[in-house]
């Protein structure tokens, strides 16, 4: 790896570090972005960092999906303690396009809640159950 290589390396990481607790397997990625077209077709969702915020402090969210690949990454920051915090689970999906994309929007979003999850209660369980494994 050359110096430019191990740079953006070690940015990458730091940028990381700030709000994502735990990596995310692609199998329960997937599985999120299915749960958010789920709740897209059949539940309720509240898009974007301040609404989500809002819902998990109302404590009215079934579940939490954050991008990964949000700039700047301070944005979602306080979200991972929030949720803990209100025993709210959550998961990171790696971008904000497709995460936008899978609850019918043309434009990225950094997080959605999904307060009723329709008929995904089971995938929704499911996820949350890995994500508690993951988190140890």
């Amino acid at each position: 790896m050359n110096d430019e290589g191990a740079f953006e390396h070690r940015k990458e990481v730091i940028e990381m570090s700030v709000y994502v607790k735990f990596e995310t397997p692609k199998e329960i990625s997937d599985k999120a972005y299915s749960l958010a077209e789920m709740a897209r077709d059949g539940g309720k969702i509240k898009k974007g960092t301040n609404e989500v915020t809002k819902v998990v402090e109302r404590g009215n969210a079934a579940i939490v999906i954050m991008a990964t690949d949000v700039e700047p990454p301070e944005i979602l920051a306080h979200m991972p303690a929030l949720c803990d915090e209100r025993n709210v689970p959550y998961v990171y999906v790696p971008s904000k396009t497709e995460l936008g994309a899978a609850i019918g929007l043309d434009k990225p979003t950094a997080s959605i809640a999904i307060m009723d999850v329709g008929k995904g209660k089971a995938l929704c369980d499911e996820i949350a159950q890995a994500v508690k494994t993951l988190k140890g």
